[in-house]
C-alpha cells in the first residue's frame, strides 16, 4: 500500500473532533446552522440521518424545531469522541428522546451499508461530505469516488420525495474570515484560554485540510460541480446558496416521488 494511502485521518483524532466543536459558537457558523435548518423539510413524525454529525448541532436545531416529534434521529461520525458528546446532548434535550435519537461511530467513506434502502424521510450534513476520500492504488492517486458513492448512498437510503440538506466547503475556503469575524467573541466566554486554544488548533487542522484537498484527497468543489453529481445520481430541484460568511455552499435536492420523470 503506498504512503498516501495511509495518510493520517485526523477526522477521528479526539483533539481534532473537539477543536470543531467550538466552531458552533461563532456567529458565521450559527448563520450556517440556520441556513441549512430554514431548507430542511420539518414535517413531525420523520426519520433523519444526520451524517458526519460531529457533536450533533443539526440533531440538536432539528428536534428543538420539531419539539421533540420526530420519529427518529441517527447521527453518524468516524469521530468516536462524539458518542460522549451525544451522551450529553440526549440528556439535555427538551421533550426526552427516549431512544429516537442515537449515535453511530462509523467512516461513511467505506460506505452506509449499514442502512437498507429507504430508511430515512430525510438526510442532512453539515461541512461533513467533502471528506468521503477514497485512495485508487492502480491510478496512484486520491479519487472522488467515495464522494460521489456518498451521494448515491444518500439517494439509495432516501424514501422518495426525501430532502437532502447538505453544507459544504466552497473550493480554497479562507478560515481566517471565520476566525476574524469570531474573535471579538472570546470576551464573552467563560473560558476564554480554553476557546483560543480550540480556535488555534481548528486553524491548523483547517490548514491540513485544504492541502489534502489540493492533493484531491477532498473535495472543496465549485457549487455547478456539486450540483452535477447530485443530478447524475438522480437527484432533482437543486438548489444552492452561501452561507457561513462565504466560506460554504448549503445545497438543498429531492429524490424523485414514484413515478415521477427525472
Amino acid at each position: 500500500m503506498s504512503n498516501n494511502a495511509v495518510r493520517p485521518n485526523h477526522w477521528a483524532d479526539a483533539k481534532c473532533a473537539k477543536a470543531f466543536w467550538s466552531q458552533q459558537e461563532s456567529r458565521p457558523y450559527q448563520r450556517l446552522l440556520a441556513d441549512t435548518l430554514d431548507w430542511c423539510s420539518l414535517s413531525p413524525g420523520r426519520r433523519w440521518l444526520d451524517l458526519g454529525c460531529g457533536c450533533g448541532p443539526l440533531t440538536r436545531g432539528l428536534w428543538e424545531r420539531l419539539g421533540g416529534a420526530v420519529e427518529e434521529i441517527v447521527g453518524v461520525d468516524c469521530a468516536p469522541i462524539n458518542q460522549q458528546a451525544y451522551a450529553r446532548l440526549i440528556a439535555e434535550l427538551p421533550h426526552a428522546p427516549g431512544g429516537r435519537v442515537r449515535f453511530l461511530c462509523h467512516d461513511f467513506s467505506a460506505g452506509l451499508k449499514l442502512f437498507t434502502s429507504g430508511s430515512f424521510d430525510h438526510v442532512v450534513s453539515g461541512l461533513s461530505i467533502s471528506y468521503a476520500q477514497s485512495y485508487d492504488e492502480v491510478k496512484g492517486r486520491w479519487t472522488d469516488a467515495a464522494f460521489t458513492q456518498t451521494l448515491a448512498e444518500v439517494f439509495r437510503l432516501l424514501r422518495p420525495g426525501g430532502r437532502f440538506v447538505f453544507s459544504v466547503n466552497v473550493p480554497e475556503p479562507r478560515w481566517w474570515v471565520i476566525a476574524l469575524i469570531s474573535a471579538p467573541g472570546v470576551f464573552r466566554k467563560r473560558r476564554p484560554l480554553r476557546f483560543l486554544k480550540r480556535g488555534w488548533r481548528m486553524l491548523r487542522y483547517g490548514a491540513w485540510l485544504k492541502l489534502e484537498a489540493r492533493a484531491g484527497r477532498f473535495h472543496y468543489l465549485p457549487a455547478q460541480e456539486v450540483v452535477a453529481k447530485l443530478a447524475a445520481a438522480g437527484f432533482v430541484r437543486i438548489s444552492h446558496k452561501t452561507s457561513f460568511a462565504g466560506q460554504a455552499y448549503v445545497f438543498r435536492a429531492e429524490k424523485p416521488l414514484t413515478g415521477e420523470m427525472t
